[in-house]
């Protein structure tokens, strides 16, 4: 069963992480393919949800607001993510799917102030490490870091006034 806004079932971590894998993988084939978000994600609503090794059903609502919210502020997601990393690097130099994860990572740090940057770069390192090795996640990491604390400097500043580790 599909978590989704109409399914009734409350949505647990597995299907949030499930969905953020899927939608990488959909950013991952929009941007080989050329094919467009809606058509994209139909095909891995339809077919992809129940066909591929999910952990668990992925929530529908939040692989939507992936799959049409990266498109959807590509401009202003490339450029936190070029101003994340260092002169010598190039978002077009990053290895297609590393590009899906940080842009799906980016995403939520910039659109998705509801989910907390901690869990966002968590997940989406997680999610690195199914497609790369660890000087890569240690890149999607620090890429991922910056972003945060650019995007959400009040969200450190009150996790570091409360004794938080996430500064």
């Amino acid at each position: 069963m599909i978590a989704s806004s109409r399914n009734p079932r409350q949505t647990t971590h597995e299907d949030r992480r499930s969905a953020r894998l899927a939608g990488v993988q959909a950013l991952y084939q929009m941007e080989l393919t050329g094919e467009d978000a809606a058509t994209v994600a139909q095909e891995f609503i339809e077919h992809r949800f129940a066909d591929a090794p999910f952990a668990a059903a992925p929530d529908e609502t939040l692989f939507r607001a992936i799959v049409d919210g990266v498109p959807h502020r590509q401009v202003t997601i490339d450029r936190a993510i070029a101003a994340a990393l260092s002169e010598n690097w190039r978002l077009q130099r990053i290895d297609s799917i590393l590009r899906a994860i940080l842009r799906a990572a980016a995403y939520e740090l910039v659109d998705r102030p509801d989910i907390p940057a901690r869990v966002v770069i968590d997940e989406y390192i997680e999610i690195a490490r199914r497609f790369s090795d660890d000087e890569q996640c240690a890149f999607v990491n620090a890429v991922l870091d910056r972003i945060a604390h650019a995007e959400r400097a009040a969200e450190f500043a009150e996790a570091s006034r409360h004794g938080d580790a996430a500064s």
